[in-house]
């Protein structure tokens, strides 16, 4: 079977692996509300290579990508151009404080579950 994906680069892939074992608290959390199609039945998974970048999360299915970031990321041009270049794919971004995630994780994911929910109506 043939497939539809880019391939990755190995290095890329390795370090996506290592990745999900340096997880920040927020990740963690999220990771464990998301994780084995807790959500809508929609599959996550984390720390994926998607074009040059590796993503916190990405359910490949509805096309939707989570990330959780930290304070260094406010307004940070290169996340601006990277979800640019993430949306050209054919994806949607979502971007989540790391603070929302651990004071409001229940707020996060109906975030999450309307932007699932807006996929499956279209």
């Amino acid at each position: 079977m043939e497939s539809h994906h880019r391939p990755i680069a190995q290095h890329r892939l390795r370090h996506a692996k290592a990745m999900r074992h340096i997880a920040t608290d927020a990740e963690k959390k999220l990771w464990r509300l998301l994780r084995s199609r807790q959500l809508d039945a929609a599959k996550f998974r984390r720390q994926v290579p998607i074009e040059d970048y590796i993503v916190d999360f990405a359910c490949h299915e509805k096309r939707l990508i989570v990330e959780v970031d930290g304070g260094q990321h406010a307004d940070n041009a290169k996340d601006i151009a990277r979800d640019k270049r993430l949306v050209a794919a054919g994806y949607r971004v979502l971007r989540f404080w790391n603070t929302d995630v651990l004071s409001n994780p229940n707020g996060v994911l109906e975030a999450i579950l309307a932007e699932i929910s807006s996929d499956s109506a279209k």
